[in-house]
């Protein structure tokens, strides 16, 4: 018994679903450090975290493709 769960083995598009909402958790904390980052000290956010805030609307993306596909795939 490999697999303890009733539906079977994982989809591609829970996969999907997973990878979207990581990065959409990864920019939105990016997007609050970049405002932190000021507060705390006097220096400027680095371009890591500008660069790493561009991940939310990738993983928003993400999630309206698999929200997308998974309600075609229903009917």
């Amino acid at each position: 018994m490999s697999n303890s769960s009733p539906e079977g083995p994982r989809r591609a598009s829970d996969r999907l679903l997973q990878l979207a909402v990581a990065l959409f958790g990864i920019g939105i904390v990016a997007v609050v450090a970049i405002f932190v980052t000021p507060i705390v000290s006097d220096a400027k956010p680095g371009l890591v975290l500008y660069c790493l805030a561009m991940l939310a609307p990738v993983g928003f993306l993400l999630g309206l493709v698999f929200a997308l596909w998974s309600g075609r795939r229903a009917r």
